[in-house]
């Protein structure tokens, strides 16, 4: 049993699974992140759900990024929190291929999981049908035809994530479909569990988030 936590973007969502498969879910997408407020009422109805206890867990995965900085802090602090007070392994999800499993391909078509990153930007990857990555994770500048040189190349591509309809409006090509998707602690089920198997664990102690960049809060108000 492996308890999954998913905080990288607006949506607050956790799965038990059992050998990779899920067993209980719970989710929620709002515009305000509820995180805070959620994640461990989730947790507590997703055991209660499964039937089991904590005790009963042998491992906690959490999603690691790129993503909401605020979120990714609330997930990981909650999994290193109850890793240590349950002596657990930690596993850590990429955020993009997670979200990539809800397409499902054909061979010559290939999926591109974008997060919105504010203004022009966008965190993305992209996959092949054999879930293959094919492209490094970036922070990208979507400008005009600055993915046609390698999007041309496909019989399909799938734009998924919440910043994909801003990547299809300066991309509007005909092989292009926009998959209105989330990431979701579903998809990191199969993900933890080969992880777990192969016994590919974080350190409790010093394990961070994947940021990919640096926090950018407010601009401070200028003095009057």
């Amino acid at each position: 049993m492996i308890l999954n936590i998913e905080t990288a973007t607006t949506n607050c969502s956790v799965s038990i699974a059992h050998e990779g498969l899920v067993v209980s879910f719970k989710e929620l997408a709002e515009a305000n992140y509820s995180h805070a407020e959620q994640l461990h009422v989730f947790i507590q109805e997703v055991l209660k759900e499964a039937k089991i206890s904590l005790s009963d867990l042998r491992a906690i995965a959490v999603s690691k990024g790129p993503g909401s900085y605020t979120g990714l802090r609330i997930g990981v602090s909650a999994a290193k929190g109850l890793c240590y007070a349950l002596n657990l392994p930690l596993i850590s999800v990429p955020t993009l291929k997670s979200l990539s499993l809800q397409c499902q391909l054909k061979a010559g078509e290939v999926v591109v999981p974008m997060l919105d990153a504010r203004r022009m930007e966008v965190y993305m990857t992209a996959f092949d049908h054999k879930g293959n990555e094919i492209r490094p994770t970036e922070a990208k500048i979507l400008a005009e035809n600055s993915l046609s040189e390698w999007t041309a190349s496909y019989t399909k591509v799938y734009f998924i994530g919440s910043g994909a309809q801003k990547a299809y409006e300066v991309h509007n090509q005909s092989n292009i479909s926009v998959l209105d998707a989330l990431p979701s602690a579903k998809e990191m089920s199969g993900l933890s569990y080969q992880k777990y198997v192969s016994e590919h664990f974080e350190d409790v102690a010093y394990f961070e988030p994947y940021y990919l960049k640096d926090f950018m809060g407010p601009l401070p108000k200028k003095k009057q």
